[in-house]
This record gives C-alpha cells, sequence and structure tokens, in this order.
C-alpha cells in the first residue's frame, strides 16, 4: 500500500492494514506500508507467483479512499476464496 506522506496518510495507511491483517490473518504474508508523495494513495496485491502486482484500488483513478468491505472482498477472492467475510458477506436489504 502506497500513501503520501506529504498528505500525512500514514495513520489512514496504517488503519486499512490492520483491517486486513485482523481478517486475513496468516492468509497474507505482509502488508507493507510505501512511503509516497503526490496524494498517492494505492492498494496493490502481489500474487508472490512471479506474476506482477493487481492494482485494487487507486485514489487518481478512483477518488477518495478505499472502502473497507469492497476491498477485502476484492483480497478474499484473490487470496481465500473460501473464507467467510462474515457480515460483510451479507446482501443488505433494499427496503
Amino acid at each position: 500500500m502506497t500513501y503520501c506522506t506529504q498528505c500525512r496518510w500514514l495513520m489512514r495507511a496504517a488503519w486499512v492494514a490492520q483491517e486486513l491483517l485482523q481478517t486475513f490473518r496468516t492468509r497474507l504474508g505482509e502488508v507493507a506500508l510505501v512511503p509516497g508523495t503526490g496524494g498517492v494513495f494505492r492498494v496493490e496485491l502481489d500474487p508472490g507467483d512471479g506474476r506482477a502486482p493487481v492494482l485494487l484500488w487507486d485514489r487518481a483513478a478512483e477518488g477518495g479512499f478505499p472502502e473497507i468491505p469492497p476491498l477485502k472482498k476484492a483480497i478474499r477472492d484473490a487470496v481465500a476464496p473460501d473464507l467467510s467475510l462474515g457480515h460483510t458477506d451479507q446482501v443488505r436489504s433494499t427496503r
């Protein structure tokens, strides 16, 4: 995860990292926080098998910051499709 040091987004990046590490415990090898500049906030998934990292979120393209539930679902689908995300997997009623 690359975050902008000029924008002081370390705490936001650390919070996202904590959410991912708590959810995926032993299924992620690491969550790296990479300092950057210029308003960058990017989340990439390195499959670790020689393939190029997969871009999951880029603030420049998407605007704002990633919502945690969709980010967790994208990571789960890539690294642990059998893992239940509990309430994150539940479909919300549209009453």
